[in-house]
């Protein structure tokens, strides 16, 4: 991981180089007011075009108000926007392309290009609540045609604020992102991206991720901040040709009414060779942690470092699944989780947000954290080291209840083929941490808390092959002589 690091510095420091020394052209030279009115798509466009024919350079916007629909920027060119410059997504949905090749819309587009990058401290402002409730009215107007689903407009349909696609040499620095219409940033199939010290507010509609790396090769997300109604820094691959890989991320915060932390849920190809340190992750649905293989996605080589969750619904979540696996072979292994502390609440982690996570899959008492693979492909070479987690306990078994009897452990689903989420079991009958089908886990100094005695123990395993537990502490009161560590199904384990 130290090699891999290097590497995407020394790109890093390339990339800045040639960004420091391009030159600056005004916004304004382009005949583009701050009206904050007029909607100057193609000025814009013709600005980003003439940089690029001349060699390359920044466009500078200064402090200022600035609208505009799709514009897609060139090679060798940076879009820099200075203190109180705010670049407004325009709010009529009919002034955003659908590209032919990446099949989405966006405020901002790069398709097959290089050396170029998106500055602040200024802001982009896609206006993503007012567009999608105008989209809404275009189809139900007949003028564009969506399915609908889910009662709102397909993701591909509205507007992103970024995407960029096959780009090589990308910096995204110091940037303010909000309020866009659908996912905010995605990077699909590029090389060589550099993100640092940025800021997404991401919770105007519904499935606005923070962040979406889809396939990258070569990656460092840096001292940024994320608010997203949907996954906040989340790592996707979508072919099962391509891998994202070689991903640095230090040094972030999230929060989110999905995922803090998301390798999935598209998970075609992989993921392999990620180090996340210092993570701070608050008022999350979801999961903390969550690192997926659904699609057929070969995954190993996998680092977290440092984590601090709270207010969170579940701290990690691994799985293997076969949702969609096209006859490939799925594997996740060498996965290392260290120096985490979460607190799991008795309440809805989110509650109160625009856009909340949903109400589902209800009654159930508060589940456990779990490593859950799938019979004959288990979850491999696992190490849980320096975690604390602290649990509400509480859980009540005439609310909710799941057993440790053969027969129970047995009736418990393995729901391989729907959409993976840690919820999905309704009850697990652990309160710590719930393992199943994996082979190899250790718990260097793993503790669990819970505030209230529960009907359930700590840990529960079934079909796990070689672990040791014996450097676990568990804290629940009124638990003199209770089992917290129960094996099915298991072998060479030591505890």
């Amino acid at each position: 991981m130290k090699i891999i690091h290097k590497y995407i510095l020394c790109i890093v420091f390339l990339i800045t180089g040639f960004q420091v020394r391009s030159k600056d052209y005004s916004i304004t030279e382009f005949g583009v007011k701050s009206d904050g009115l007029t909607c100057y798509t193609t000025s814009i466009q013709r600005a980003i075009d003439a940089i690029h024919e001349q060699g390359g350079g920044c466009l500078v916007f200064s402090a200022g108000r600035y609208v505009t629909g799709s514009i897609y920027l060139k090679s060798n060119v940076t879009i820099h926007f200075e203190e109180g410059a705010v670049l407004y997504g325009s709010t009529n949905p009919l002034d955003y392309v659908k590209d032919a090749y990446v099949g989405w819309h966006s405020l901002i587009f790069a398709v097959k290009q290089e050396n170029i990058g998106i500055t602040g401290p200024g802001i982009i402002d896609g206006r993503g609540f007012i567009t999608a409730n105008n989209l809404m009215s275009l189809i139900h107007y007949g003028i564009i045609q969506d399915p609908l689903e889910l009662d709102r407009p397909n993701e591909s349909n509205r507007p992103e604020n970024i995407h960029f696609v096959e780009c090589n040499n990308i910096v995204i620095t110091d940037i303010t992102l909000r309020n866009p219409a659908g996912w905010n940033q995605t990077y699909d199939r590029c090389k060589n991206l550099h993100i640092g010290n940025i800021r997404v507010e991401a919770n105007a509609y519904w499935n606005n991720d923070g962040i979406d790396i889809v396939d990258c090769d070569g990656v460092v997300i840096k001292n940024s901040w994320f608010d997203a109604a949907d996954d906040a820094i989340c790592f996707k691959s979508h072919s099962p040709d391509q891998v994202c890989q070689n991903v640095v991320v230090d040094n972030c915060v999230g929060r989110s009414s999905a995922n803090g932390l998301k390798f999935g849920t598209a998970s075609y190809g992989g993921f392999k060779n990620i180090k996340v340190t210092n993570l701070t992750i608050y008022d999350t649905y979801r999961s903390a942690v969550t690192i997926a293989s659904v699609d057929g996605a070969e995954i190993e080589n996998i680092e977290v470092d440092g984590v601090k969750a709270i207010n969170t619904g579940n701290v990690f979540y691994l799985r293997i699944a076969s949702r969609s696996n096209s006859g490939r072979a799925p594997y996740m292994k060498n996965i290392r989780i260290s120096d985490v502390y979460a607190e799991v609440p008795p309440y809805k982690p989110d509650e109160g947000y625009n856009y909340e996570g949903p109400i589902q899959d209800q009654p159930r008492n508060i589940l456990p954290a779990s490593i859950s693979g799938m019979p004959g492909t288990p979850i491999q070479d696992v190490t849980l080291k320096n975690i604390t987690i602290v649990y509400p306990g509480g859980g009540d078994p005439f609310y909710a209840y799941r057993g440790t009897t053969p027969a129970e452990l047995d009736s418990i689903p393995e729901l391989l083929t729907g959409y993976p989420e840690f919820s999905r079991w309704k009850e697990l009958p652990a309160w710590g941490v719930y393992l199943r089908h994996v082979e190899g886990i250790i718990f260097d100094n793993v503790v669990l808390t819970a505030w209230k005695p529960d009907y359930r123990p700590a840990i529960v395993m079934d079909d796990v092959h070689t672990g040791d537990f014996r450097k676990t502490i568990i804290n629940e009161p009124n638990n003199a002589g209770k089992e917290q560590i129960i094996t099915y199904k298991s072998i060479n384990i030591l505890k």
